[in-house]
């Protein structure tokens, strides 16, 4: 019995360190059509969405309001896309239907 209960307890540790490898946090940055990591300037763009509902639907949001501002531009074709990357899949494949506009993620622990 003590043998079952210390391989319970390596694969409790093993699945609690693999999801805190996983944990990410999202950026939306206004940037320049090339994407260039120069032009994304965390000092504007600097709310931090992490990867729950609540907070994917705020960062579709921010970018919703950034096309309507005319300061990020997608082709109507690419916009449910963009969306469903955004609130279902990873966030960061919504940056390669955005121009003047990216998607970063982050590790945190």
């Amino acid at each position: 019995m003590a043998k079952v209960k210390e391989t319970k307890t390596k694969t409790t540790r093993a699945a609690a360190s693999t999801a805190k490898a996983g944990k990410k946090a999202f950026i939306f940055f206004n940037c320049d059509a090339d994407k260039s990591v120069q032009s994304m300037n965390v000092f504007y763009n600097h709310v931090i969405y992490h990867d729950t509902a609540v907070a994917r639907k705020a960062l579709w949001k921010q970018i919703e309001d950034e096309i309507a501002a005319g300061k990020v531009n997608i082709a109507g074709e690419h916009v449910e896309a963009a969306r469903a990357s955004v609130l279902t899949g990873d966030p960061t494949e919504a940056s390669q239907y955005l121009v003047y506009g990216a998607v970063q993620a982050f590790d945190f622990v």
